[in-house]
């Protein structure tokens, strides 16, 4: 699997923008997902920037100013931008729609990301990431979401608040009224939770009342919240259900607990408190207690090393 996030995209295009020419006069990002390197591109090189429909429009977006029409007089050189390349059919529509405006303007064409072998589709590329690949704009749109597993509290929902988490009827108005956070737009192949066995039913009207298709849901047999916080095995509940099928991804809200599915399944964890993909626990850990690629983390690193120990 090649993740690549957010931080990494920004970083990809800061340390690569001289490929870049300076004289390029606009900016137009593929909708939706070129939008987000457009954008970026936008303020590095300070310079306008639109999408592909509203440029056949007319309209572009400048400092100060939402959205504008432009005078066709006032640009030259054209910058089109696209998030990826895999098999290039978005990128030769997106040529073809624009073939008639040659003409008029020198079009260049760049994507961010682009599998081996297509060097070639564009003027400019940043880095060749080949295939599978998820990124954390579209991860939660991806169509292998089947063969991944999701954690509920802090991925589909919220956490409960502290006052919420009473195992009684409060907690179940919790579950039933959850305001959702991530939901995939795609089916989901089993929801892992440690929430109890007992409230099953509520789970279900949940997941049923905010659209999350799935295939099977994995809670946690136990009696009660005393037992579930006395065995303490979240960790070891959720890899198990990960290596029970050949899933290839884990999406976990917790630190702790996704280091610890990490290190048990030997498989990749998605944590969504960073949107940082976790190959190998260990060098994760090393990195997060130095800092690398973490610094607004390492403060929580030595706790994050007693929840894991805690787990053993």
């Amino acid at each position: 699997m090649n993740y690549r996030n957010i931080r990494e995209l920004n970083n990809i295009i800061l340390n690569k923008l001289s490929i870049i020419p300076r004289d390029i006069d606009l900016i137009v990002g593929v909708p939706r997902s070129g939008m987000l390197p457009a954008n970026l591109l936008s303020l590095y090189l300070n310079r306008p920037y639109t999408d592909i429909h509203s440029f056949l429009n007319g309209h572009i977006y400048k400092a100060g100013a939402r959205s504008q029409f432009f005078d066709i007089s006032e640009f030259k050189k054209i910058l089109v931008v696209d998030d990826s390349i895999a098999s290039g059919s978005a990128m030769i529509e997106v040529k073809e729609s624009l073939k008639h405006l040659e003409s008029k303007f020198d079009i260049k064409y760049c994507a961010v990301y682009i599998i081996p072998g297509k060097e070639k589709m564009v003027d400019y590329f940043f880095e060749i990431v080949p295939l599978p690949r998820y990124f954390q704009w579209n991860i939660l749109n991806h169509t292998t979401l089947e063969k991944a597993c999701f954690d509920i509290d802090g991925v589909l929902c919220p956490d409960p608040l502290p006052e919420q988490n009473d195992d009684g009827e409060k907690y179940i108005d919790f579950i039933l009224n959850a305001p959702p956070l991530f939901v995939p737009g795609s089916k989901i192949g089993t929801v892992v939770t440690s929430r109890l066995e007992k409230y099953r039913n509520e789970t279900e009207t949940w997941l049923k009342a905010n659209n999350i298709k799935y295939n099977d849901l994995i809670m946690l047999d136990l009696p009660d919240m005393k037992a579930r916080q006395k065995a303490n095995n979240h960790g070891d509940h959720k890899a198990k259900a990960y290596m029970s099928k050949p899933y290839v991804l884990f999406v976990e809200s917790e630190i702790a607990q996704a280091i610890e599915i990490n290190r048990i399944s030997k498989k990749p964890v998605l944590c969504t408190a960073n949107f940082e993909m976790i190959y190998n626990s260990e060098s994760f850990m090393y990195n997060l207690k130095s800092g690398k690629n973490f610094p607004f983390l390492r403060k929580y690193a030595l706790k994050v090393r007693d929840k894991i120990r805690s787990f053993k």
